[in-house]
Parts: structure tokens; C-alpha cells; sequence
């Protein structure tokens, strides 16, 4: 592989943890800031409920503002149908020549993580699936898939590569473009990451997978390395 994308997760996945709630505006010059050191792929916010997150409680005010920059498109968590139709309401409100947006969806491999993250099965939430991603796609939007819990689970410890492997292919098969493969507690060793990819490889092409790996135990970059290879 000669080339590696890097999608620039801070304004989601690091903001949603911090204490204080950041201004929209503040998030709106990090994100422009983040594109012009020439960062392609930004996610941008999370279109969960403000009851749970409501550090993105500004998710539709952030897409309707994203900064216009050459090269640079979003993407945003969409976890259900109520979340899908705040998303295309603030693409509404962007007006012409706003920028690319993507939807991302997301479950987990191990059923214990999906229930406690999301309150459903694993079934459950792929049955869900089934409906919302073909309806962001007929809307226009890029799709794209996350799953957690790729290599290890909090409360089931390591996950088989085949448990995960059903889900990607379902993803894919909904229309995702793109599936992110987490090592959510960063516990992935390379030989592990080898045999996942291996696997997945047997029905994905290598466009269509990406890794977000944890540093936990100082693995990360070693398993990128073996992701490219």
C-alpha cells in the first residue's frame, strides 16, 4: 500500500470527553485549523441524543457551519433515524457548496459492549441498520461503518475474529463504503491484527477497511504497520 488516509477523530471522539462543553465557534475554528494543516477526512460531531452526550448537543450548528475548504470532507455518527434526519435538516442549513458530509454508523463485535453502549444486541442493531443505512444512501450520503470491540472487549476479554468478520461483511453488504475496525481498549497485538485482515480480506477489498487502533499498550503503531502491509 503507498498511500494511508488519515481521518482526524479530536473534534468527535475527544471532544465529546472533556468536562466542559466547548463552544461552537471554538469547534468550528478547530476544525478549520485541523483542515488547513491538511487533514482530508475530519469527524466532525455525533448526532447521538444531548441527554447522553451533551458536549454535541451543537452537532446540527456545527454541520451547518463546517469550514469550506478545498480537499476536506466530514463525517458524522448517525446512530439511528432520528439522528439521520438532524443530519440532513443541518445539511439543510448549509445552503450550496457546502462540503462533503458522510453519515457513519456504528456497533460492536462482542454482544456485552453493544448492549451497554448502544442498549441493544448485536442482531438488534445490525436489524436497525438494515433500514438506515439504505436510507442515508437514497438521500445522497457516504456511509460509513464502525465496529468496536474488534480485537477485545471490556467485559467478554478477546473477541474471535469470525464474531467481528459477520458484522463487517453485514455492513458492507448494507452499503457501507468503508468499515473502521476498533481496538477499542488498545489490547490488539499484531499477529492478531495479521489474522483479522487476513480474514476479512477473504470478501473485502483493502479500500474498503480501515484501523482505529488504541495505544494502551504501545502496540498501536506496530499493528498499523502490519495493517499496510
Amino acid at each position: 500500500m503507498s498511500r494511508v488516509t488519515v481521518y482526524e477523530v479530536g473534534p468527535r471522539d475527544g471532544l465529546q470527553n472533556e468536562a466542559a462543553t466547548v463552544p461552537t465557534a471554538e469547534k468550528l475554528a478547530l476544525l478549520g485549523a485541523l483542515a488547513a494543516a491538511g487533514l482530508s477526512r475530519i469527524e466532525a460531531s455525533s448526532f447521538v441524543s444531548p441527554r447522553w452526550i451533551p458536549q454535541l448537543a451543537d452537532a446540527g450548528d456545527v454541520v451547518a457551519g463546517l469550514p469550506r475548504h478545498p480537499g476536506t470532507s466530514y463525517v458524522v455518527l448517525v446512530p439511528n433515524g432520528r439522528g439521520l434526519e438532524r443530519l440532513l435538516q443541518a445539511l439543510g442549513r448549509a445552503g450550496p457548496g457546502a462540503p462533503r458530509v458522510d453519515a457513519a454508523v456504528f456497533l460492536s463485535a462482542s454482544e456485552t459492549h453493544n448492549r451497554k453502549n448502544v442498549n441493544r444486541s448485536v442482531a438488534e442493531s445490525l436489524a436497525e441498520l438494515a433500514v438506515l443505512v439504505p436510507e442515508a444512501i437514497a438521500k445522497g450520503l457516504g456511509v460509513r461503518g464502525y465496529v468496536s470491540t474488534m480485537w477485545g472487549c471490556p467485559y467478554e476479554g478477546p473477541v474471535r475474529p469470525e464474531q467481528g468478520a459477520t458484522v463487517v461483511r453485514r455492513l458492507l453488504e448494507l452499503g457501507c463504503h468503508q468499515v473502521s475496525l476498533g481496538d477499542t481498549i488498545g489490547v490488539g497485538t499484531p499477529n492478531q491484527t495479521r489474522r483479522i485482515l487476513d480474514l476479512l480480506l477473504g470478501f473485502a477489498r483493502p479500500e474498503q477497511l480501515a484501523l482505529h487502533m488504541h495505544d494502551t499498550r504501545g502496540t498501536a503503531l506496530a499493528n498499523v504497520v502490519v495493517g499496510r502491509e
